[in-house]
C-alpha cells in the first residue's frame, strides 16, 4: 500500500492506473494463495474447520482449535520481519522528489480539499474496504449454509482461492484495457457488473449464489488501485499528503462488524445488500467524483475535459 504513490508518479499519468493494476495483480496473486494455506494449516488441523455448519463443539476442542492459529502467525511474523530488514536497506527516494515539493508561500494558495477527485475518492476507497472485506470475511461462512453449498470450512476455504484469483486475473487484464480505455470507464463498468452480482448473490441460491459471490472478486480486482490514481491525479506537489489521506481511508475495512451485525439480525445473505450499496457509490466516483477541473488543478498539472 504504501508503494502506490510511487507506483502512481513514475511514469506517464494517463498510464498510472494500468501500472498499479499490474503490481496489485501480483498482490493478488500472494492473497490467492493464502487461502490455501490457511486451509490447510488453520482449518484442515482444526475441529470446527473440518465440521458441517451448525456442529457444537466443547470447550476442550474450542481451546484445542486456537492452537492451530499459532504456527501460520509465526511464520507471517517471520516473513514480515525479513521484509522489513530488506525494505529498510532499499534506497528509497523522497516522495518530493517525484512531485516538486509546495513552498509554503504556494501552499497557502492551494488546499488538498479543493480537489474533487481526492475529496470524494477517500470516500470511495473507505466504502471500497468495507464491501472487499466483508465479502472475504463472510465468504466461508456463507457458502457453508446447506441452501448456499453446504460445505465444510475447510472446503469453503478452497473456494475462497477462486475469489482472489478473480481479483489477480482481472487486474491484469484491466491493466491491459487501460492502456486503451480510460480508467473512468472501466471502473464504471466494473462497478456496474458488481453491482449485478451482488444482487444474484442475495436473491438466488445454491452454486448459482456461490459462483455470483466468487465472481464479484473479478469485478473488485480493478477498484483499489484505480480509485487511488484517479483520486491523486493532477494534485501535483500535493500528491504525498493525498496518498496519505486516500491510505487512511482503508480504515473503512474495519466496519465489517456493521455487516456483521447485520447478519445477526437478517441473515448473511441479506447482508450482502451493503455490499450492493457500496458498489453504487463506486459508480457514482467513476462517472463524477473522480473527474477534475479547472477549478480544482494544481498549477502546471493537465487538466481534464
Amino acid at each position: 500500500v504504501a508503494a502506490n504513490p510511487y507506483v502512481a508518479v513514475i511514469g506517464s499519468p494517463e498510464t498510472a492506473s494500468a501500472r498499479l493494476n499490474l503490481v496489485q495483480a501480483l498482490n493478488s496473486a500472494g492473497t490467492m494463495l493464502a487461502p490455501l494455506f490457511g486451509a490447510y494449516l488453520i482449518l484442515g488441523r482444526s475441529t470446527s474447520g473440518t465440521a458441517k455448519s451448525g456442529a457444537v463443539f466443547t470447550q476442550a476442542e474450542r481451546l484445542a482449535d486456537a492452537q492451530s492459529v499459532v504456527l501460520p502467525y509465526v511464520l507471517v511474523a517471520i516473513v514480515l520481519v525479513i521484509l522489513a530488514v530488506v525494505i529498510a536497506r532499499f534506497p528509497l527516494p523522497a516522495m518530493g522528489t517525484s512531485t516538486s515539493r509546495m513552498v509554503k508561500a504556494d501552499r497557502k494558495n492551494h488546499s488538498l480539499w479543493k480537489h474533487r477527485n481526492l475529496v470524494f475518492g477517500i470516500p470511495a476507497i473507505f466504502i471500497y474496504l468495507i464491501a472487499e472485506i466483508g465479502v472475504a470475511n463472510l465468504f466461508v461462512n456463507f457458502v457453508s449454509q446447506p441452501q448456499i453449498a453446504d460445505l465444510t470450512h475447510e472446503q469453503a476455504g478452497k473456494y475462497l482461492t477462486f475469489l482472489w484469483g478473480g481479483m489477480m486475473v482481472g487486474r491484469f487484464v484491466g491493466s491491459f484495457i487501460m492502456q486503451k480505455i480510460p480508467a473512468e470507464t472501466v471502473l464504471a463498468a466494473f462497478s456496474i457488473g458488481a453491482f449485478i452480482v451482488m444482487l444474484v448473490t442475495v436473491f438466488t441460491t445454491g452454486p448459482v449464489a456461490m459462483w455470483a459471490l466468487i465472481t464479484v472478486g473479478l469485478f473488485h480486482s480493478i477498484m483499489f488501485p484505480t480509485i487511488f490514481t484517479l483520486g491523486i491525479k493532477g494534485l501535483g506537489p500535493l500528491t504525498e499528503e493525498g496518498s496519505g489521506l486516500l491510505i487512511m481511508a482503508i480504515a473503512g475495512g474495519a466496519l465489517v462488524v456493521v455487516q456483521g451485525k447485520l447478519a445477526d439480525m437478517y441473515g448473511l445473505q441479506a447482508s450482502f445488500l451493503l455490499t450492493a450499496a457500496c458498489e453504487l457509490y463506486i459508480l457514482f466516483y467513476a462517472l463524477w467524483g473522480s473527474r477534475t477541473t479547472e477549478m480544482t488543478a494544481v498549477p502546471g498539472q493537465p487538466l481534464d475535459d
